[in-house]
């Protein structure tokens, strides 16, 4: 599967076993993907089956999902979007499980959709270890179905464990009773913050004492929380032309009490051109959110239009047109996402 990207602020650790006895690879998979504005998309499936057509139909399931997940998608719509591709993958009886989360930092939040995969468990030092609550959807591939999600608050220093069945599910064993000792373990490790390096070979110990014994692939991902923002602030404002130099004085007033004022030219012109947009182009109210780590200072639009803007070239006599160019040449990153009421346009720079 490879070693998945590095993300600043975000701890993990992964595992892989593949399977010991029966024929060939499996379709196991996991994948981290930065969204930005502070947001990590965390992935994992599992092809049903094995050998070089579950690997397959994991290989294009796995770029078609990271794919998803760079457009700022949802996870129900990603959800959505996977089980369509398998169906058109015409593989006779072909299943599979899936999880997509998106962590939210600044709001200590954790969007999850699970397409029949087995319960992530968040294990929180002095606390234990539970299951994330999530809708039961159908696996991908049953087609016709509408998937759903949901949202939880994580503690701050929590872990998620991700896993496939393989971890769990063995010959002799009630897979209810695993997920027991799987949480049971877990529970007995995070009393405190423990090296997450060391807490994933120990979980594989724990469960699969006989490492030359099992007849499936494993697949184990924990993923600690990234901290939260030092300092964030919020602001709405109505859908009027004099929104936007409010909504100016209000980022001056903000960079300037968090020493952030190398940086405030630049933030004003971009929000400048971003909130012209919303109040042009979308409905409100318009939400302006403005978050600050060590390293990053971002600036967050939302308003309830579901229209995503597109950057173009204007022509040297149209009035309109460069805002989206600005943005993109003067800001170290910046995307839109949907939103359940609209979308989010967002911008980062580099403190």
């Amino acid at each position: 599967m490879g070693t998945p990207p590095a993300i600043p602020g975000l701890t993990t650790a992964s595992r892989y076993r593949p399977a010991t006895q029966g024929a060939g690879v499996g379709g196991d998979w996991f994948d981290l993907v930065p969204l930005g504005a502070g947001r990590v998309g965390i992935l994992i499936g599992d092809v049903m089956g094995r050998g070089l057509e579950a690997a397959a139909v994991m290989g294009q399931l796995r770029s078609a999902a990271h794919a998803l997940a760079k457009t700022g998608m949802q996870p129900r719509q990603l959800m959505q979007a996977l089980d369509a591709a398998v169906t058109d993958l015409d593989v006779p009886d072909q299943l599979v499980t899936c999880c997509y989360l998106v962590i939210a930092a600044d709001a200590g939040a954790v969007t999850i959709c699970s397409a029949g995969h087995l319960p992530t468990l968040v294990a929180t030092p002095g606390e234990g270890a539970r299951a994330l609550p999530a809708p039961v959807n159908a696996p991908l591939g049953v087609g016709d179905v509408l998937y759903q999600q949901c949202s939880a608050v994580i503690p701050p220093g929590a872990t998620l464990v991700l896993y496939t069945d393989g971890l769990i599910e063995t010959p002799g064993s009630d897979i209810e009773d695993q997920l027991s000792q799987l949480t049971s373990t877990l529970s007995d490790l995070f009393t405190t913050a423990p090296d997450l390096e060391a807490a994933a070979d120990h979980v594989l110990t724990t469960l699969l004492p006989d490492a030359d014994g099992h007849n499936d692939d494993v697949t184990l991902l924990l993923t600690r929380l990234p901290d939260a923002p030092l300092a964030a602030v919020a602001l709405d404002l109505p859908a009027v032309p004099d929104s936007v130099p409010e909504g100016r004085a209000f980022l001056s007033k903000t960079l300037t009490s968090w020493g952030c004022t190398t940086k405030a030219d630049d933030a004003r012109l971009l929000l400048s051109e971003v909130l012209t947009n919303a109040v042009q182009h979308a409905q409100g109210p318009i939400g302006l959110h403005v978050c600050r780590t060590a390293l990053d200072l971002t600036v967050e639009v939302g308003d309830h239009s579901p229209q995503l803007p597109q950057p173009r070239f204007a022509a040297e006599d149209d009035e309109s047109g460069r805002g989206l160019i600005l943005v993109r040449a003067l800001a170290d990153d910046w995307g839109v996402r949907p939103t359940d009421d609209g979308k989010t346009t967002w911008f980062t720079l580099h403190l």
